[in-house]
């Protein structure tokens, strides 16, 4: 008869200690190949929610419970761009022909208001759209192709929102979203439309433009591959400073609207005081002096 080995009991213990440690690497490995290479992600649920914010690593959409947006009769002195893009958006909801569209210019004039303000007007105008609003950072524009791989699949209509969008001399970005706008061979979706904002029309500083085609040894062909890309939004939406006149619209929009009732005289005088400290008129100084004057007054917003 063959007795088994006699273990010690601090060899046991040793024992227990390397399975317990191998156990450890091997969770460790596991996460990180799990890192690497995640799973397939599931279908997103569209349904949940108007509007969503695309996140990496790991991929998926989040939904917004509610937009920080404000209606879109208080956005003044945006008219003919408030208009154009309503327009746009109404047709694209409808199942018709619509334009990418690149809202540049002045810093506080409304360009990321405006486009989930209309968003919700065109939600109420055609109810039965499906329409969801996804915003995606600028960062994240590597991952665009994954995304719309997602947004093609889907019944609903989306606006791919991206705001701030701008490039500097050696950012590789913009060509993830070039080929989306109309390149590929797929291409764009027939139901994303892509919104973007930026301070800069050509989406890259003045000077930076002025560099390349000074050292270059083809100037033309060495601004025209970052230029181009503003080229692919049919729309081009200008935001430009506003005047006094509708600086002060703007703040008697909100007041109204918030049922502040203020003498007139004092308002105008105040309101402008704000904007000689700001050094600027702007939709944004006047929403700033408008939460300033409802917090003195006593008013919730």
């Amino acid at each position: 008869m063959t007795l088994p080995p006699f273990v010690l009991p601090s060899d046991a213990a040793n024992t227990d200690q390397q399975n317990e440690d191998t156990a450890s690497s091997l969770r460790r490995i596991a996460d990180a190949l799990e890192r690497v290479s995640p799973p397939a992600d599931t279908a997103p649920d569209f349904v949940s929610a108007d509007a969503f914010v695309w996140h990496v690593s790991p991929d998926h959409v989040q939904p917004v419970a509610q937009v920080n947006r404000v209606a879109l009769d208080l956005l003044v002195g945006i008219g003919r761009s408030r208009d154009t893009l309503l327009a746009n958006t109404v047709q694209f909801a409808r199942g018709l022909p619509a334009n990418n569209a690149l809202l540049w210019g002045a810093r506080g004039m409304g360009k990321s208001s405006l486009v989930k303000a209309v968003h919700a007007a065109v939600l109420e105008q055609v109810p039965d759209s499906a329409l969801k609003l996804v915003e995606i950072q600028r960062e994240d524009l590597p991952s665009i192709g994954r995304l719309m791989a997602h947004l093609r699949r889907s019944d609903a209509r989306f606006i791919l929102f991206c705001d701030d969008l701008s490039f500097s001399h050696d950012d590789q970005h913009y060509k993830s979203l070039k080929a989306v706008l109309d390149g590929g061979v797929e291409g764009r979706p027939e139901n994303v439309v892509l919104y973007a904002t930026s301070n800069r029309r050509h989406l890259m500083p003045r000077d930076m433009i002025e560099n390349e085609r000074s050292s270059a040894i083809s100037p033309s062909e060495a601004v025209e591959e970052k230029v181009s890309l503003s080229d692919r939004f049919g729309l081009w939406l200008g935001f430009h400073p506003c005047d006094q006149d509708e600086y002060l619209a703007m703040i008697q929009g909100y007041c109204t609207a918030y049922g502040l009732h203020i003498d007139p005289a004092r308002l105008r005088a105040e309101a402008i005081e704000w904007q000689a400290t700001r050094g600027s008129r702007s939709g944004r100084v006047a929403w700033q002096f408008f939460t300033d004057l409802a917090g003195r007054e006593g008013v919730r917003i």
